[in-house]
């Protein structure tokens, strides 16, 4: 019996079922700085999780303004981002770009 091959969308797909795979993803993704490159990583993980009609029902969107959403020339506002993440157990967070020792204090920015 031949072994059966799968493709790189199919193994990625698979990957970010993982809740962890999926946030070091989109975080990968994020850090590079490309809206076109985040919302493409975003329609990844929402067909992990189940699909964009899925997502869309959970996330309370419709599901034709979500696929505009994520489409390479979409521009969702932070706020349905957020409520996308949240419907596919992610949320979002900001970190400081360098580790802060313990017990140090953060200055503000004059």
């Amino acid at each position: 019996m031949a072994k059966k091959t799968t493709t790189y969308q199919e193994d990625l797909i698979e990957a970010l079922k993982d809740s962890r795979e999926a946030a070091a993803y989109l975080n990968a993704a994020m850090e590079e700085g490309d809206r076109e490159l985040f919302l493409l990583a975003l329609r990844n993980v929402a067909e992990a999780h189940g699909g964009m009609a899925a997502i869309a029902e959970k996330a309370k969107l419709n599901r034709e303004s979500m696929y505009r959403m994520l489409s390479k020339k979409g521009n969702p506002e932070i706020k349905s981002i957020l409520n996308l993440l949240h419907s596919m157990g992610l949320k979002m967070s900001i970190e400081p770009k360098i580790k802060v020792a313990k017990g140090s204090k953060i200055r503000k920015a004059a």
